[in-house]
């Protein structure tokens, strides 16, 4: 099998300036941020993409922690009990593509997705896991969270910063609490700051919710006609000393903002009580649905890369389960694997197949590809250990890079088909095996992105967007 890796030297951050830093932890506080993220962006510009792009996009579902492939995707019922799991697999209504019994409403639209069972890297640890599958590229370091490259949102709102829609370009959603961009290493590393994802913390489908940074605060509203009359009088004094041009750079890189806050579009993009309340019931009045929903209404507005977070269920209602744990890292410590997947995968199934079959019937299937996937899968073998939470023995997996399984839909491609397989106990690929960069590579095929391009790190030598990778045949799209 071909090496997974080419050598790239290590990089460390830049170019940004102190000041530059100190700005951008402004943003995320209303209009300035978006103001300072504008001008931020073209500061570091350095290579501008014409807007030629085509009119498609991603939404890239997060589910950190490594889902086990063997629960869901990649079912061994013919293997030894230490492997195969209590779960059985069901038949789809594809023929040979089979899904855990607790996945139901996959089964009824498989025709409209595909598996991959067969991607493989090197990284075990969750912050190695993240910066190996998220980047494209070997990390520097097999531990943390910090970037050394940029992730692939970075890379696609790069080279899609001309793509004007309105609203955010590339737009995240995470619990309030995770909206670092190094808790997920959604880092920008040298491309900077500005290229990070506009983050849109807590769940969307929960009263009162309000989008932080596009939002107007209810106690500035009634100031805000007040504020841009205020802007349009300092113009007049700023422009009368100013000839260098710089303020009225400034002005444009407001007016960018305040568009943006102001925008009808981007305003009705983030607000889910434009969809029925029998869709929203599809989806699930659950964090994870609502924001697989708000995924939809991000791409048909003109975003290019939306990425969400599924990682905690155990909210929007649901009761804390003593044997469950917080994300999909079920090592026997932190969760009864059995137990925690009963209340998981039944959300999980239904924000998922809601959004798939929503993609296609609204006709957004060629537009829109949807990938969904964790950093990695989990040990072939179960072991048992006694868990923090509940004092008892208990079954679970530990991380495992070397086999795991993802869904993608959409972008045109072929669907129903099952891609690459492992061994009998699931331990590594068997057939087809792929690697993180071949599925980046199919992704920024489909958003017309040349993943052979360099951009200049901060030392001004060429990086490439990916070191190595090709498109997956069978994900390209069909006539």
């Amino acid at each position: 099998m071909r090496s997974m890796f080419r050598t790239t030297a290590s990089l460390c951050p830049g170019p940004v300036s102190r000041r530059s830093v100190l700005e951008a932890g402004s943003l995320g506080l209303g209009m300035l941020g978006l103001s300072d993220m504008l001008r931020l962006r073209a500061e570091t510009s350095q290579t501008r993409t014409a807007s030629t792009a085509p009119e498609t996009s991603i939404i890239f579902i997060w589910l950190p922690g490594g889902p086990p492939h063997m629960e869901m995707y990649d079912m061994k019922p013919e293997a030894p009990e230490e492997y195969r799991g209590v779960f059985r697999p069901v038949r789809t209504n594809v023929r040979g593509l089979d899904v855990c019994e607790l996945l139901p409403r996959h089964t009824t639209c498989a025709d409209r997705y595909n598996i991959i069972r067969s991607v493989a890297h090197e990284f075990a640890d969750h912050g190695g896991g993240h910066k190996r599958f998220l980047t494209g590229r070997q990390p520097a370091s097999p531990t943390g969270f910090v970037n050394d490259a940029p992730a692939v949102g970075s890379i696609v709102a790069k080279c899609r910063e001309r793509v004007a829609a309105d609203l955010p370009n590339y737009v995240s959603g995470t619990e309030p609490g995770r909206a670092g961009v190094d808790v997920y290493s959604f880092g920008a590393a040298w491309l900077g700051p500005s290229y990070t994802p506009f983050n849109v913390p807590g769940d969307p489908g929960e009263a009162g919710f309000s989008v932080r940074n596009l939002s107007v605060d209810q106690s500035l509203s009634d100031r805000m006609n007040d504020r841009a009359s205020l802007l349009r009088g300092f113009d007049r004094m700023r422009r009368s000393i100013d000839e260098s041009g710089v303020m009225e750079a400034m002005d444009q890189f407001n007016q960018q903002a305040m568009s943006m806050l102001t925008s009808d579009r981007a305003r009705r993009a983030f607000d889910l009580s434009e969809e029925s309340p029998e869709l929203r019931d599809r989806y699930g009045r659950h964090c994870w649905g609502q924001r697989a929903l708000l995924a939809r209404r991000l791409v048909e507005a003109g975003c290019s890369f939306v990425t969400m977070v599924m990682e905690n269920p155990y909210q929007s209602g649901v009761e804390w389960l003593k044997a469950g744990t917080y994300n999909w890292d079920s090592h026997a410590v932190n969760c009864h694997l059995f137990e925690d997947a009963k209340i998981r995968f039944p959300i999980y199934d239904q924000a998922v197949t809601a959004l798939v079959e929503d993609l296609y019937n609204r006709g957004l299937d060629r537009k829109v590809m949807l990938v969904v996937t964790g950093e990695f899968g989990r040990t072939p073998r179960i072991n048992s250990q006694t868990g923090t939470q509940t004092g008892v023995s208990q079954p679970g997996r530990d991380h495992w890079p070397q086999a795991m399984s993802m869904l993608v839909a959409g972008g045109g491609m072929r669907t129903g088909q099952v891609i690459g397989s492992t061994n009998s106990k699931g331990e590594e690929p068997k057939e087809r095996p792929l690697t993180p960069n071949d599925l980046w590579a199919t992704v920024y095929r489909h958003l017309g992105i040349d993943w052979t391009q360099s951009f200049p790190d901060h030392s001004g030598r060429p990086m490439p967007i990916l070191p190595f990778g090709e498109p997956i045949a069978e994900l390209l799209p069909v006539s």
